[in-house]
């Protein structure tokens, strides 16, 4: 349990690293970022209800399902092109269509821990025409051995 919360912490320390070099990186000075920075306002806005589910222990073999609900917040339709996941044990499926602004959507992730042991952690990038165009999202937990 200690792993799993340990596991847990580090991924959002990891998570939250990389946001903020995104911002950072997006925070220039010069005359043509003022150009960007007014075209950005009107991008969409992917904002996750939560950025990590944590399925608890299950035991291998098994196949656990989430799905991460999210909505548009920004100012014009949001198209995702693309959602990998860092294994191929766990497969994303997402919206084909826009979705509009103030609306929502799902990205529905299937772990199969099969061949799977001990504390896992299953980080999903999604692509989308949002800036920064990627996303992510982790599915975290633990596989039990079958006895």
């Amino acid at each position: 349990m200690k792993k799993l919360f340990l596991s847990i912490i580090a991924a959002g320390l990891l998570l939250s690293a990389c946001n903020q070099s995104a911002k950072t990186a997006s925070t220039t000075t010069d005359s043509s970022s003022t150009k960007s920075a007014a075209v950005a306002t009107n991008v969409p806005v992917m904002k996750f209800e939560y950025s990590m589910h944590d399925f608890g222990k299950i035991t291998q073999g098994d196949k656990v399902n989430y799905k991460f609900k999210f909505t548009n917040t920004g100012k014009s339709p949001l198209i995702i092109s693309n959602a990998v996941a860092s294994c191929g044990c766990t497969k994303p499926e997402w919206p084909s269509g826009p979705i509009k602004p103030g609306d929502s959507g799902e990205i529905n992730v299937t772990f199969n821990s099969a061949g799977k042991s001990g504390l896992q952690d299953k980080m999903i990038t999604i692509t989308a025409n949002t800036n920064p165009p990627q996303n992510a999202v982790h599915l975290v937990g633990e596989v039990l051995e079958k006895k």
